[in-house]
C-alpha cells in the first residue's frame, strides 16, 4: 500500500505530525484491527493448549465439555 504522507513541521524544522488521507487511514485502522484479533486469537490458543498439556500431565477429576459449557 503506497500512501501520500505530508510532514508538518515547526518553526525549527523539526518534524512534529504526520499527515496522510483519511481514506489511507481507515485502511490502516481496518488492517490493525484484524492484525489485534489475529493476535488474540494466537494468544488464546497458547493459552488453551497450555491449559490441556497441564490437565495431560495431571490426575486428578477432569471438567467435562459439557459440565464447562452448562456453566456458561
Amino acid at each position: 500500500m503506497k500512501i501520500e504522507l505530508q510532514y508538518v513541521n515547526d518553526i525549527h524544522g523539526e518534524t512534529q505530525a504526520v499527515q496522510l488521507p483519511l481514506t489511507d487511514w481507515e485502511k490502516i485502522l481496518n488492517k490493525l484491527k484484524k492484525y489485534e484479533q489475529a493476535l488474540k486469537l494466537k494468544s488464546d490458543l497458547k493459552e488453551a493448549f497450555e491449559q490441556v498439556s497441564h490437565l495431560r500431565k495431571t490426575k486428578g477429576p477432569k471438567q467435562t465439555l459439557n459440565d464447562f459449557l452448562n456453566e456458561l
